[in-house]
């Protein structure tokens, strides 16, 4: 669980923007999203195919521009 106390001279701005880069750290926003509504198993493998394809896809990308 993520916690930040704030300070005596604080104010509540910099508190919430040092809440949400330890969210963001923490990885809770995407976790919160993935478990926001069901996903059937056939939902759930087509979404890793296309995240494996976009991978794919980046790292030939990017071997090409290193040649």
């Amino acid at each position: 669980m993520a916690q930040v106390t704030v300070g005596e001279n604080e104010g509540i701005e910099s508190a919430l923007r040092r809440f949400k880069r330890v969210v963001s750290r923490a990885g809770i926003f995407p976790d919160m999203k993935k478990h926001r509504h069901f996903e059937t198993p056939i939902e759930k493998r087509k979404r890793k195919a296309i995240a494996r394809h976009k991978q794919l896809r980046r790292f030939y990308r990017n071997r090409k521009k290193q040649f």
